[in-house]
């Protein structure tokens, strides 16, 4: 019997690839704390969100429709928009948003990000290079709207390069604590590193999730911003997948809504929100861009 309580405990091979791939400690803070398992199950007002934009559409269709043909065309609005998708999403994800922004006359613009799940270093010089394209070509900063990890990506960007961005609206964006949600993300990142350890190339490694590629994007998401570049941070009590109280960042006007997670891209009164505070944060005039780059 001696001999047999001194046998090495053999652990299943999946308990140590799981071990290996985990987020560091550093992206869930004390504080916060991961959504309960049930709390997915908030997601399934997502299919209410999509029919209340259906509902919506046709209204706006009407009145259109009703409005004389010189009246019909929205004023232009001074800065161009950039909308940047979440974790495993792409730019069609918010392909709604972008629709019912230049209805009201905004100038919207992809990040070209098909999905979001590579590097978040890689993702935010994507999106660096694509700000400075858009700049050159406006002669004006730009507004970033930024869904979940896309937020957190614009909040870096606007960090590093005020002379490309005039205000931010993230939207469920866990800035504070990115570690925050539900532990089925935890298994997409958890599959994305796997993958990446394989060999697979443009996948979030350990690197992103543990290492100091982690803790630049998580140092940068929470750096002050600077002077000029308005933030408005739009969060909601119902989110299924992060922890709502890692969105409000202190830095930014906070406005909360009643939508799921993914149903923010959506939900036509998430979208009155992310508009109100795309005129809000609108500059008077245009800005000259900074290093070297004008109109």
């Amino acid at each position: 019997m001696a001999r047999i309580s001194h046998l090495p405990v053999l652990r299943p091979r999946n308990v140590v690839q799981m071990s290996t791939s985990t987020l560091a400690s550093f992206l869930l803070p004390e504080g916060y704390a991961r959504p309960a398992l049930v709390a997915v199950a908030r997601e399934a007002s997502l299919v209410t969100e999509v029919g209340r934009y259906a509902l919506r559409s046709v209204e706006d269709r009407r009145t259109r429709r009703s409005t004389p043909y010189t009246g019909r065309g929205p004023v232009r609005a001074a800065d161009p928009v950039i909308l940047v998708p979440g974790f495993m999403a792409g730019d069609a994800s918010l392909a709604f948003m972008a629709r019912a922004l230049r209805a009201q006359g905004y100038r919207t613009y992809r990040s070209m990000i098909r999905a979001n799940i590579g590097c978040t270093l890689d993702a935010a010089a994507q999106l660096e290079s694509r700000l400075e394209s858009i700049a050159i070509r406006r002669g004006t900063r730009v507004q970033v709207v930024g869904h979940s990890l896309g937020g957190m990506l614009a909040r870096g960007v606007a960090v590093r390069r005020p002379d490309l961005v005039s205000g931010i609206i993230t939207m469920g964006s866990p800035m504070l604590a990115p570690g925050a949600h539900h532990r089925a993300l935890t298994a997409g990142v958890d599959v994305l590193v796997r993958l990446s350890r394989a060999g697979v190339p443009g996948l979030m490694s350990e690197e992103c999730v543990a290492g100091s590629c982690a803790r630049q994007s998580f140092d940068e998401s929470r750096s002050p911003l600077p002077y000029g570049v308005d933030f408005t941070a739009i969060y909601s009590k119902r989110d299924g997948i992060v922890d709502w109280r890692a969105c409000i960042d202190p830095a930014a006007h906070a406005i909360e809504v009643r939508a799921s997670h993914v149903g923010m891209a959506v939900d036509p009164r998430v979208i009155d929100h992310v508009v109100g505070s795309l005129r809000r944060q609108a500059q008077p005039a245009s800005v000259e861009v900074d290093r070297g780059i004008t109109a």
